[in-house]
């Protein structure tokens, strides 16, 4: 049974995979991209662009032969009208002619959906999936932040000891990546599989929405923890893939559009993807869109730009829209450790990243999932249909993951320390919650996580591991009114060294 969910499952993300936008690799580090919606997903929407482009009319003609308009306006760039029909061949690539066309028609179309002008033209090249699993596997990562991120990926049971978390993720991306918008550089870059470059619309548009966004907004924001980031790129992608799921419903009856097809296959680049880090990879895209259509109810497209200047705080915001923008993390605070021998990892402070981790809803609902998609045992925490938000019979395309599961709700903040002594490492790791019972739910969860990969309570009311387990090693959870505390040390004899219960 577990086998035949992880098929179907790696069909939702053959559907889903795709392009990289704005985001982090790894806690607090410089934007190294987040996993886009694919070529293969389709909506059904009313028209998003109800309320935008009206100072913009086409005028009549052949397509080709119509007339510029008097000054710049939505819904045309650069000598393109969005509803133009063009000559190209993509089957073989585009040349430099055709890519500039199929460009800026693109822009137009963006504009045209999202209601706001490009200010300037956005460079666009390609890159072969082979040389970007290169360069992004080439990070200067020091050994205090590998050790730090491994034992985050611990913490959340998602890359046992023995795999480089690092590693994990950047596979997870250079499998699924279509492509990828860079501020630094104020260029996109669509990855192919072919030998000769080709590309498709979809793509391309939710990049160029990134771009849109780039010159529009202050896209910079002082999100430095994994969920503080999380809850930025909600906003980001949520806008991006909302855009791009009205561009590519007009494609056909609207618009004639360069098709993933014809763009040589959207599907990523396959391998072994790691469903649990993709999982929490993919939340901005799916709970994103359905937090920007929460503030598109409340006040249209005006709502979403006015969130730019106020973005989400965290993924609590996101994946309960109501408490936006109101909500903001609780502080918390984790005591030093009782014996000196445990010394603090403090990683990257050269970065500029903090020397602690934040791991809210997204992260703990991906360590929920991934005892659905591992195949350690046949136990799991949620049931396969409490991961899908279902549209009918079939998970919801725009918003096709739910990370609102059992023991998440009520998140009210959190901090994480990592340790390390003799090689070993260990970590405290506290949430507050907004309740006592809400509390208490996500303890009794993650007690069930532990206890998915091997864990037996001792006498002292502890966890051990076992030795065959990727998680090897000994935890305690500790309940205190709304507050949860959760140790981890390579023995039960070392957890009081870490955390004084």
């Amino acid at each position: 049974m577990r086998r035949e969910f992880a098929v179907v499952c790696c069909a939702v993300v053959l559907l889903l995979a795709g392009c990289q936008g704005l985001g982090v690799g790894t806690e607090g580090t410089p934007p190294s991209g987040t996993d886009t919606p694919g070529e293969v997903t389709t909506l059904e929407l009313r028209q998003a662009n109800a309320d935008a482009g009206t100072d913009c009319v086409v005028p009549e003609g052949a397509s080709g032969d119509r007339p510029d308009p008097a000054s710049d306006c939505l819904g045309w760039e650069n000598g393109y009208w969005h509803n133009e029909s063009l000559a190209v061949d993509n089957g073989d690539g585009l040349n430099d002619t055709e890519l500039s066309a199929v460009v800026n028609r693109s822009m137009a179309r963006v504009e045209y959906v999202r209601g706001l002008e490009f200010e300037s033209s956005v460079p666009v090249s390609t890159v072969s999936r082979a040389a970007y699993r290169d360069r992004s596997g080439n990070g200067n990562y020091g050994d205090a932040l590998r050790t730090f991120d491994n034992a985050k990926f611990e913490a959340l049971f998602l890359v046992g000891e023995g795999n480089g978390s690092i590693e994990t993720q950047e596979r997870a991306r250079g499998d699924s990546v279509l492509g990828y918008y860079s501020p630094a550089r104020d260029e996109i870059v669509i990855v192919t599989n072919s030998e000769t470059p080709r590309i498709g619309e979809r793509t391309l548009g939710h990049e160029l929405v990134h771009a849109l966004q780039d010159q529009t907004f202050d896209i910079e924001s002082d999100a430095s923890t994994r969920d503080g980031v999380q809850g930025r790129n909600a906003l980001f992608e949520g806008d991006a893939r909302t855009t791009e799921l009205a561009y590519v419903d007009r494609c056909g009856a609207n618009w004639s559009c360069v098709t993933a097809g014809q763009s040589g296959g959207g599907g990523g680049g396959g391998g072994d993807l790691h469903l649990g880090v993709f999982y929490l990879q993919y939340f901005p895209y799916t709970d994103g869109t359905a937090f920007v259509a929460d503030l598109r109810d409340r006040g249209g497209w005006d709502a979403v730009n006015d969130a730019y200047g106020d973005v989400p705080e965290g993924t609590r915001e996101v994946i309960t829209p109501a408490d936006y923008p109101e909500w903001e993390p609780h502080s918390v605070t984790i005591p030093a450790p009782p014996s000196d021998d445990w010394e603090r990892v403090r990683p990257s402070a050269d970065r500029g990243r903090p020397d602690y981790a934040t791991v809210g809803p997204s992260a703990i609902a991906a360590g929920m999932a991934y005892t659905v998609f591992d195949d350690y045992n046949e136990s799991s925490v949620v049931t396969p249909a409490r991961l899908f938000n279902y549209d009918g019979v079939r998970p919801d395309r725009a918003d096709p993951y739910n990370y609102d599961l059992p023991g998440t709700s009520g998140w009210d903040g959190g901090r994480l320390h990592v340790y390390a002594k003799d090689g070993e490492t260990g970590y405290v790791w506290r949430t507050v919650w907004t309740d006592e019972r809400s509390a208490e739910r996500f303890a009794a969860a993650w007690e069930q996580v532990v206890r998915h990969w091997g864990g037996e309570r001792t006498a002292g009311g502890n966890w051990v591991i076992a030795e065959e387990s990727p998680f090897t090693d000994a935890v305690a959870v500790h309940v205190e009114g709304d507050t949860v505390t959760v140790v981890n040390a390579p023995t039960e004899a070392e957890l009081s060294e870490l955390y004084d219960a």
